[in-house]
């Protein structure tokens, strides 16, 4: 009788999404101490470091991969060419419900300045590979082109895992990484070639402890203990961890 206190859960742990740094976060953003445009520069900076490219410039995907583009040109002393024009008022691609939607929207919203890319060798940056379709297509643009050689840089680790904690990621089932290992995503995207960050890279360029950041897309590793609802949520998307 009287009132009763229940305490559900505790606990001190932080883990912040690694992908507000990596992609969701204006670049703007001061989160947790930490500039998102310095978080995104340094993983442009870091991939720089561990797979530097010889090529006649770095063309960001723009916006998403512009500021990490920036620290891999820096870092190489290359120079930083908007070689892909954007169209503001088309949708971001990957969170789009249909593969029809993606495919257009990529048609819609980006375009290669020929003048600038026909014949040259380019190093092409982006946040993400999450189903492969958009990359692809950017690829498949850049050739159009007129692109030479085109190598492809990926600020942040592979995504293989679904997120079941608020992030509308695709099922594991269409995650591209989930799937295929570098060298096959490669084939598919038809890249001359392909690199991805390093998680230590990541974790370094977001300057964040590694234990206070949820990086279970990357690692099947959550911060939370599985549950009933993580099994609920698992037959729903008709994927397995």
């Amino acid at each position: 009788r009287g009132i009763q206190r229940k305490v559900v859960r505790v606990s001190n742990r932080r883990a912040m999404c690694m992908f507000e740094y990596v992609y969701f976060a204006r670049p703007d953003s001061v989160i947790n101490g930490v500039c998102v445009y310095d978080a995104r520069f340094r993983l442009g900076r870091n991939l720089a470091r561990t797979w530097p490219r010889k090529a006649d410039m770095v063309i960001p995907v723009p916006d998403s991969g512009r500021t990490a583009a920036s620290g891999y040109a820096q870092e190489l002393g290359l120079p930083l060419v908007e070689g892909l024009m954007k169209n503001r008022y088309v949708w971001r691609t990957f969170i789009m419900p249909g593969q029809e939607a993606r495919d257009l929207s990529v048609r819609l919203k980006l375009n290669p300045v020929k003048s600038v890319i026909k014949g040259k060798e380019v190093v092409l940056i982006d946040d993400t590979i999450v189903r492969g379709t958009t990359m692809r297509r950017i690829v498949r643009l850049l050739r159009s082109g007129g692109a030479r050689r085109i190598h492809v840089g990926i600020s942040c680790p592979p995504v293989v895992s679904s997120c079941y904690m608020g992030i509308d990621f695709p099922t594991r089932r269409e995650l591209i990484a989930s799937r295929k290992n570098v060298e096959e995503i490669r084939r598919y995207i038809r890249a001359d070639s392909l690199a991805y960050q390093t998680l230590e890279g990541l974790v370094e360029g977001i300057g964040i402890a590694k234990s206070e950041l949820c990086l279970a897309c990357l690692t099947k590793e959550y911060p939370l203990e599985k549950t009933a609802n993580f099994a609920l949520l698992e037959r729903e998307l008709g994927t397995k961890r």
